[in-house]
């Protein structure tokens, strides 16, 4: 379940903002007016986040190149031929 904070946390109750993004892991909403506003999360989550980003743009770059490529070998042909190779 989200937690949701009003903005004035920020300035009255920064502490316990940051120990709540530290121990629970996930980003805190902020709210200004009733409205969301903003979003707080730990350095560390922002991070893995990132780094999550990071290996989805890989893994879409990896599945277009997938695509491109018309001859394909199964997975018991490779291990075969890698076999043989590394035997001769």
């Amino acid at each position: 379940m989200p937690i949701i904070r009003p903005i004035s946390d920020l300035r009255n109750n920064f502490n316990v903002i940051s120990d709540l993004c530290h121990t629970n892991a996930e980003p805190i909403f902020i709210t200004k007016n009733g409205h969301g506003d903003m979003v707080v999360m730990s350095q560390a989550l922002y991070e893995q986040q990132q780094a999550l980003i990071e290996l989805y743009q890989k893994l879409a770059e990896a599945e277009v190149e997938s695509q491109a490529i018309k001859t394909r070998i199964s997975h018991k042909d490779l291990m075969a031929k890698m076999r043989t190779k590394i035997n001769e």
